[in-house]
């Protein structure tokens, strides 16, 4: 979440009368993480979010989204709603920009990741899983394998800048890992469905040690199940100083695996699988470290920080090299 387009007072009390949640008290501007426009929005009702839909989404997939959520809501995952105006729509448009309105879920993302956080979080996430099983719609992984190699050129000019020799790593990395991709060649596909592919800590509430939701669905698509598994390891089990955190990898995969057992296939593929991930968003927060405007309201990520990763991921070999 973050803010690159301002909304004016005018034009938000505007697109507020057109929906049935009471009156204006409070509205500011989040500035935590690097994708979309989000805004907290107190009314008369209650509170709400407010999110304006930036350029890395593509508004086709929109109702998608605003479906799935609804979807896993139906099947007892506690996620965002959407919020309907008076003519039933979910979906507006507000400062030039495709916007929607969900409710606002309580509790708080853990700053800082401990152990007692990572078994429930492995249980939300496979909940999530095994809700999604009968959300028929699909939507292809827009930055899955085929999009690495293009992203990576996109920030040629300016790679080595962040580090001398980061082109040339990323491109011997993406020799490696392509080619051993689940379903690529000879290598055999693993359970599909639909995926969160963005749960960081900051999309993760919790109360009293327990989740209380799961936010920012808006990378969510259709993809190998291991592959989220593979996105929360890296996610959640490293160390500030870049160290890999064994134990709270195992707790995360026991409580993954109290709800939905993994397959020998997906145990068998996790090191590859966690070296995707940590490629996909060491690309994407290089690419934002590059091309970010100097005057949004956001923080980019550093990059370097996946690197480290990606070179943990690299170097282990098996399942056992992550807890179990």
């Amino acid at each position: 979440m973050a803010v690159y387009t301002d909304v004016s007072d005018e034009a938000l009390q505007e697109f507020l009368a057109e929906y049935a949640i009471g009156s204006l008290v409070a509205f500011r501007g989040i500035a935590e993480g690097v994708e979309n426009s989000n805004f907290q929005l107190r009314t008369t009702e209650g509170d709400f979010i407010l999110t304006l839909y930036e350029k890395r989404v593509n508004a086709r997939d929109l109702p998608w989204f605003l479906g799935l959520m609804q979807h896993l809501a139906r099947e007892g995952v506690t996620c965002p709603q959407p919020v309907a105006d008076r003519q039933g729509a979910t979906l507006k448009t507000l400062a030039g920009r495709p916007a929607a309105i969900t409710t606002f879920l309580p509790g708080v993302w853990p700053r800082t990741v401990r152990l007692e956080h990572c078994r429930p979080l492995g249980r939300a996430l496979a909940q999530l899983h095994k809700a999604g099983r009968s959300y028929a719609p699909e939507r292809p992984n827009a930055l899955g394998p085929h999009a690495w190699a293009p992203l990576l050129q996109s920030c040629a000019n300016g790679a080595d800048a962040v580090q001398q020799g980061l082109q040339a790593e990323l491109e011997q990395a993406l020799a490696r890992i392509v080619p051993v991709w689940p379903g690529h060649g000879v290598n055999a596909p693993l359970p599909r469905g639909q995926i969160h592919a963005d749960l960081f800590p900051d999309n993760v509430f919790f109360l009293h040690n327990s989740v209380s939701g799961l936010i920012d669905f808006y990378f969510a698509c259709t993809d190998y199940l291991a592959y989220d598994v593979a996105i929360c390891l890296n996610a959640w089990c490293f160390q500030p100083d870049g160290a890999f955190n064994i134990t709270f990898a195992r707790q995360m995969l026991l409580g993954y695996e109290d709800v939905r057992v993994l397959e020998d296939v997906e145990r068998a593929a996790l090191p590859v699988l966690a070296q995707g991930a940590a490629m996909r968003f060491l690309l994407t927060r290089l690419y934002d470290w590059i091309n970010t405007p100097a005057d949004a309201l956001v923080t980019p990520k550093n990059p370097l920080d996946y690197l480290k990763r990606l070179r943990f991921h690299l170097a282990t070999q098996s399942v056992g090299g992550y807890g179990l």
